[in-house]
């Protein structure tokens, strides 16, 4: 079943108007008809939905069942990458949507070969932002998670206090051990973030400095050495199969 994000406006009385983007694509590339159903998230829940009639530049659709699918996560979980080479923040914001994340933040940090120039920020930030939405549809997310704008180091680091649970993945003597002990930490409703490392890790005064912060974690992803873009993908999974298996029924 097809999933569509909408504004909060677009809703009267049972019914949503569609138009736009989202009208064109349900008409003229999905060429759905009169009758078939379809998911509309907004403002984080995601309404079943019949399509009640067709016109030459909207469609209406009536709500079925509000409330029919929740797919998020009872934590919300922010991804801080450092900037990979070439597109590889395509897919790891692409994956990092289907596994849960609720926010993705590029870190410029010491060894990131890349270095986005700041009349380029906005636009490749937009970009990022349609991958996320695009995600989001395909994995029928009730949200679409929040893609910034590129921080270096310096700047991301006042906002690291806000996170309940910061995870650091690095080279640690003690293993899963640690991962495990820093995962049964985490409690509903909390605000966790996952820091990746680019290409060639962090800098160990870049660790020195995350340590100084009380909610730091340094975690093991496994004793192999991961690509930037594997390592996304693996903490992120390990952290959703943990909270789906502690905390969702």
């Amino acid at each position: 079943m097809y999933n569509f994000f909408i504004e909060k406006q677009s809703q009267e009385n049972g019914y949503y108007k569609i138009e736009g983007d989202n009208f064109n694509h349900i008409t003229m590339v999905l060429r759905m008809k009169v009758g078939e159903r379809l998911l509309v998230s907004q403002d984080g829940k995601s309404n079943l939905c019949e399509i009640a009639e067709i016109f030459a530049d909207h469609l209406t659709v009536r709500i079925i069942e509000e409330n029919y699918l929740n797919s998020e996560l009872p934590v919300d979980i922010c991804l801080l990458q450092g900037l990979p080479k070439a597109d590889k923040l395509e897919l790891i914001i692409q994956k990092a949507v289907e596994l849960g994340a609720t926010e993705i933040l590029p870190v410029e940090t010491a060894r990131s070969v890349v270095r986005i120039e700041e009349k380029k920020k906005k636009q490749k930030t937009e970009r990022w932002q349609a991958i996320a939405e695009a995600g989001a549809k395909q994995s029928k997310r009730n949200v679409v998670p929040k893609v910034h704008a590129p921080l270096s180091f310096k700047q991301v680091l006042p906002l690291l206090k806000d996170f309940d649970l910061l995870l650091v993945p690095y080279e640690n003597k003690n293993g899963m051990a640690d991962t495990i002990s820093a995962l049964q930490e985490i409690k509903v409703g909390q605000r966790i973030g996952v820091f990746i490392g680019p290409e060639g890790g962090f800098e160990q005064g870049e660790i020195d400095t995350l340590l100084t912060l009380s909610n730091t974690r340094i975690v093991s992803l496994g004793k192999r050495i991961l690509r930037t873009e594997t390592a996304s993908i693996t903490a992120l999974s390990m952290l959703m199969l943990h909270v789906e298996s502690s905390f969702v029924k």
